[in-house]
């Protein structure tokens, strides 16, 4: 019996690392959009596909930052001025894109722009704060989609939507977790929406690593400013012992984060070019033996992990 199971595992992990390595074809002739190419993740994919080949549409929010790009990459690649935020900015790179790929279509969409601040306790923040990172890491995003399935579907293609470990459990306040959260509903519903079309939609989910996302003295700055805009009453409850446990934690994020950026990238080219992608990739050690185990758990014990092992506010029940 056991015999029979274990040779049963064994086919069946082979079976998944054949399907797994089989790679699309005529990758030279397909084009892939990427948001947020001016630096981390988006900007490692634009070279990484460049090299393999593909046609990349790299879109980034400064000319300086496309012409750094096209610096480090061959003559294939192509940039786009592109802030997420704006309707009529989506729209004409929409078009920049139509006029590329022609009836082609759009084989790839890569949603991977993003901010991380204005972030940290709830109650430190106003309206706006949380509603100018939505307005990236999900409306943007949302918005971006939409504009450009059309292409997409015609090329009966992929979409790639990048998560976050904090997309399945919550671990500070402000409106990034709730942004990744939303993408996640978001790339949920559209799969199955597009799974008619012979459309992928894919989700990265990495864990820490270094990018201006996670970059301390952006943290650290984005946290004082908070501390200094919020009311005498909430700076008396916290207190300054609160606030520079805070900001102490966040200057040895750096450390903490993980510098190889390839671990993500080499998960959203495999949801690019394989032909069976996964509907979610896990990046990073922290994800897959931390992060997501931790999502599964009961609510009750994560709370309870987070409470004993968080910095308390001075007047503290």
């Amino acid at each position: 019996m056991w015999l029979f199971l274990v040779a049963l595992v064994g086919l069946w992990t082979l079976l998944c690392f054949f399907r797994e390595r089989q790679v699309v074809s005529h990758l030279q002739d397909k084009y892939v959009f990427i948001t947020g190419c001016d630096s981390g993740f988006g900007n490692l994919l634009a070279r990484q596909l460049d090299r393999r080949g593909m046609r990349v549409l790299a879109a980034c929010l400064t000319e300086k930052g496309a012409e750094e790009l096209r610096n480090k990459t061959s003559d294939r690649l192509e940039t786009v001025i592109l802030d997420v935020t704006k309707t009529e900015s989506i729209v004409a790179a929409t078009q920049w894109v139509k006029e590329r790929v022609g009836n082609r279509g759009l084989w790839g969409l890569v949603n991977n722009a993003g901010i991380s601040t204005p972030s940290g306790p709830n109650e430190w923040m106003k309206k706006q704060d949380f509603a100018s990172v939505l307005d990236v890491n999900l409306l943007g995003m949302i918005e971006v989609t939409l504009s450009m399935l059309p292409l997409v579907r015609k090329a009966r293609g992929r979409v790639v939507n990048i998560s976050s470990v904090v997309g399945r459990v919550s671990l500070f306040g402000g409106g990034y977790c709730i942004s990744k959260y939303g993408v996640e509903a978001f790339s949920d519903s559209l799969r199955r929406e597009l799974s008619y079309f012979g459309v992928k939609v894919a989700i990265i989910e990495p864990g820490f690593f270094l990018t201006g996302v996670t970059s301390s003295a952006r943290l650290c700055s984005n946290i004082q400013m908070l501390w200094d805009q919020t009311s005498s009453e909430i700076r008396e409850i916290y207190g300054e012992k609160y606030l520079a446990s805070y900001l102490k934690s966040l200057n040895e994020l750096d450390k903490r984060c993980n510098k190889d950026l390839s671990v993500v990238t080499d998960c959203m080219e495999h949801a690019l070019t394989a032909c069976h992608p996964r509907t979610r990739y896990s990046a990073g050690w922290d994800a897959k033996l931390f992060f997501i185990p931790l999502s599964y758990l009961p609510t009750f014990l994560v709370d309870a992990v987070f409470y004993w092992t968080s910095m308390k506010p001075e007047k503290a029940l």
